[in-house]
C-alpha cells in the first residue's frame, strides 16, 4: 500500500512554502503535535543543521486547524516563530479507516486496542512518511517522542529514552526496521524538564503547554465517545471466573481487563475485570491472582532484531506502556507470533494491547498483539 493510491492530501503552506536550503541528506520532515516535545524537536534539528520542515496531521473528530487553541494551529504558530515552513497534510478519511474503525472494531470484539501504537505504525511511519518522501523528496523524519535511536556501525536499534519516566518506546516498536537509519529522536537524552527549559529560552508559546493524555480523535474527552457500536453498549451479565452469574454489566466497551473502578458491582474484595467475551455478551471478574499470568503471546510481531528473537534468549517485556520491562523468555516464535514466559506473573495481559520485548542494552528486539 503506497500513499500514492490512498487519500492522503497535501494543503496549503501555513506561512511561507517548503523551499529547501540544504540538499536531500540535510532536509528532515518533524511530525508536529503542537505541543512543547516537538516544537523543542525542531529546534535541535535547526541547531544540528537540518533543513527542517514541519507537518501536522489533520484529523477527524478534534482537529479544527481553522482555531487558534487547536492542536494544528500551535504546530503552525510555532514553525511559523522558528522560521521554519510547516504544512498540514489532510489524513482523514485514512485516520478514520486504519485507526479509528480499528479502534471501534476491537472494542466491540472485547479487546483493548492501542490506537497510538496503530497510528504510529500504520499512519505515521509508513503511509505519511511514504507521501512525504514523494511530495517533498525528504527521506528523513523525526518525531518529539522520549526513546532512541542508536547506531553502531551500518545497524540502528530502537531503544528506551534516557528518561525512563517519560519513556515512550514501547509506542514505536512498529516502525520498520529499514528505516531506523532515516529516524530521528533528539528528544531521547533529555529530560521533560530540559525540553521545557529549551522551549522557555526559545520564548515559544507552548512551552507551558499541558500534556495531551487522553486520545486526540475523542476530543481528548472519554474514548466512549469514540465507540457507536449499539452491540458493544448491550447490558450484559457479569459472572466470576468459573462462569457463575453475579451481576449485570452496561455494554463490553466500558470496561477493559484489569478494571477495578467502575464496575458497578461490589464483591466484598478487590474484583478486576479478568475476561471479555464478545459472544457471549459477559465480563468476569476476579481476584488479581486470577488474573495475573505468567505466559502471554503476541501475533503481528514486528522484528527490529530478529536474530535475537529467534535464538529464544531471556529477554525483558512490557504488556502496558507504563512501567520497566520485566525480566522473561522467550519459549516460542512463529513467523508472525511470540510466546513468553515472565519470571512473575503480569497483571491482566489484555488482548489487543502490545507485548513489546527489550534486550539488555535497552534496545526492542520486537513487539506485537496480545492474544
Amino acid at each position: 500500500m503506497t500513499a500514492d493510491n490512498r487519500n492522503m492530501k497535501l494543503m496549503e503552506p501555513s506561512f511561507a512554502p517548503w523551499e529547501p536550503k540544504k540538499d536531500r541528506s540535510q532536509q528532515i520532515a518533524v511530525l508536529m503535535s503542537g505541543g512543547v516535545d516537538s516544537s523543542v524537536t525542531a529546534h535541535l534539528l535547526m541547531e544540528q543543521g537540518w533543513d527542517v520542515l514541519g507537518v501536522t496531521m489533520k484529523i477527524p473528530v478534534s482537529c479544527d486547524t481553522n482555531a487558534r487553541g487547536c492542536c494544528g494551529a500551535d504546530a503552525a504558530f510555532v514553525c511559523n516563530e522558528l522560521n521554519i515552513p510547516h504544512y498540514f497534510v489532510d489524513v482523514t478519511r485514512d485516520f478514520e479507516e486504519l485507526i479509528i474503525e480499528r479502534f471501534r472494531q476491537s472494542y466491540a470484539v472485547g479487546e483493548t486496542p492501542n490506537p497510538c501504537v496503530d497510528c504510529n505504525t500504520l499512519l505515521k511511519f509508513s503511509l505519511l512518511w511514504d507521501f512525504l518522501t514523494e511530495t517533498f523528496g525528504i527521506t528523513y523524519l523525526a518525531t518529539g517522542h522520549y526513546a532512541r535511536v542508536s547506531r553502531t556501525g551500518e545497524r540502528s536499534y530502537l531503544a528506551r529514552a534516557k528518561d525512563r519516566t517519560k519513556d515512550q518506546s514501547y509506542f514505536l516498536y512498529g516502525v520498520a526496521s529499514d528505516k531506523l537509519a532515516s529516524f530521528f529522536l533528539p528528544l531521547g537524552e533529555l529530560t521533560k524538564e530540559q525540553v521545557r527549559s529549551i522551549a522557555r529560552e526559545l520564548n515559544l508559546t507552548v512551552a507551558e503547554k499541558a500534556e495531551s493524555m487522553e486520545l486526540c480523535f475523542a476530543g481528548e474527552g472519554d474514548y466512549r465517545s469514540a465507540l457507536i457500536d449499539s452491540e458493544a453498549n448491550r447490558d450484559g451479565d457479569i459472572t466470576d471466573m468459573l462462569g457463575n452469574r453475579i451481576g449485570t454489566h452496561k455494554g463490553i466497551a466500558n470496561y477493559t481487563l484489569g478494571q477495578r473502578k467502575g464496575i458497578g458491582f461490589a464483591g466484598g474484595k478487590p474484583l478486576y475485570v479478568g475476561r471479555i467475551d464478545a459472544q457471549t455478551n459477559t465480563i468476569a471478574l476476579g481476584t488479581r491472582e486470577e488474573i495475573s499470568l505468567s505466559t502471554v503471546r503476541a501475533n503481528r510481531i514486528n522484528a527490529l532484531i530478529p536474530q535475537e528473537l529467534a535464538a529464544r534468549e531471556r529477554v525483558y517485556g512490557k504488556i502496558r506502556s507504563y512501567g520497566d520491562p520485566a525480566p522473561c523468555r522467550i519459549i516460542e516464535t512463529g513467523e508472525t507470533d511470540v510466546t513468553v514466559e515472565f519470571d512473575e506473573p503480569r497483571f491482566a495481559p489484555c488482548p489487543g494491547q502490545r507485548l513489546v520485548l527489550y534486550n539488555g542494552d535497552d534496545n526492542i528486539i520486537a513487539g506485537g498483539t496480545i492474544f
